[in-house]
């Protein structure tokens, strides 16, 4: 048990008889390959702009590459299965011929995606951002394959989750709803979990500060947290600027997220999340050393 708290956290996700080390924190570099994302929407559809950002992200320090080929922005457009598979092979196709070894998470909640991209391009980790809800066969399909499963949290589909934010006490039932089901998973033998709160995700904006401030609660499920805030709209609408302008913003939310318990960063910067989590580690080391 770690010395700074009283709760055992799962620390290492196995990942095709690699594991990955949350004792220390990770960057999830976002690669979409969709035309209609909030910020990075059609900047990588081609296997070049794809390869190009990839080098980049792995060359900064992403540990994990996420992609994702459905946009789940606020009333984002729905796509067809088909049309997200072939997103999803140009980008997977690209990245193991360039990068065999690293770990992938692919952001869906599809349990057809799921069973194609894990068996052909041996994806590491699923990232679903309905955890289970928009896809009866997607929990029994992780059951099977035993592949590492992000649970988020997200009242309704993206396009009715804004209208879904009506909460008696946010942090303790989302915290109940994402114990429920981590624990269902469990049961089923699903131990490789990871937990995502959903910032921006069926929560107001206030809705969102509250849940950051009181992340560290969700030490209470002893599962790694994953936290995405990079560039949202609770950053960029608050301080009456843009996506593009809110790196700086995202920088010391993410800081903030690391001091109360997060164990992986979602982030569109890789290098600046990279030197945060570095700092980050390096002054809880020297802290717990002159303890000692």
């Amino acid at each position: 048990m770690s010395k700074d708290t009283i709760f055992e956290k799962k620390t290492l996700i196995n990942c095709r008889g690699k594991y990955l080390d949350l004792s220390i924190p990770r960057i999830m570099g976002i690669l979409n390959i969709t035309p209609d994302s909030f910020y990075d929407g059609g900047k990588y559809t081609t296997e070049k702009e794809i390869s190009n950002h990839v080098k980049t992200m792995v060359e900064q320090g992403s540990d994990i590459i996420d992609v994702g080929a459905y946009s789940s922005r606020p009333g984002a457009s729905e796509i067809r299965t088909e049309e997200e598979y072939r997103r999803l092979k140009i980008a997977l196709t690209q990245i193991r011929k360039d990068y065999p070894e690293i770990i992938i998470s692919v952001d869906t909640f599809r349990s057809e995606i799921v069973k194609t991209v894990v068996k052909e391009f041996n994806v590491d980790i699923i990232n679903d951002i309905s955890g289970g809800e928009l896809d009866a066969k997607m929990i029994e399909t992780v059951v099977e394959l035993k592949v590492p499963y992000i649970v988020m949290h997200m009242p309704g589909t993206p396009r009715t989750m804004q209208k879904k934010t009506q909460y008696k006490d946010i942090v303790r039932e989302i915290i109940e709803w994402l114990g429920a089901k981590t624990e269902m998973l469990k049961l089923r033998g699903i131990n490789d979990l990871i937990i995502d709160p959903g910032f921006g995700f069926g929560k107001t904006p206030e809705q969102n500060y509250q849940l950051l401030y009181h992340l560290y609660a969700f030490q209470l499920l002893e599962l790694p947290v994953l936290v995405g805030l990079s560039r949202k709209s609770m950053i960029y609408k608050f301080l009456n600027t843009s996506p593009n302008d809110a790196l700086n913003a995202t920088s010391a939310l993410n800081m903030l997220a690391l001091t109360k318990g997060a164990s992986i960063l979602r982030v569109h910067d890789v290098k600046e999340a990279k030197e945060i989590t570095m700092l980050f580690h390096k002054t809880k080391t020297e802290g717990m050393n002159y303890l000692n």
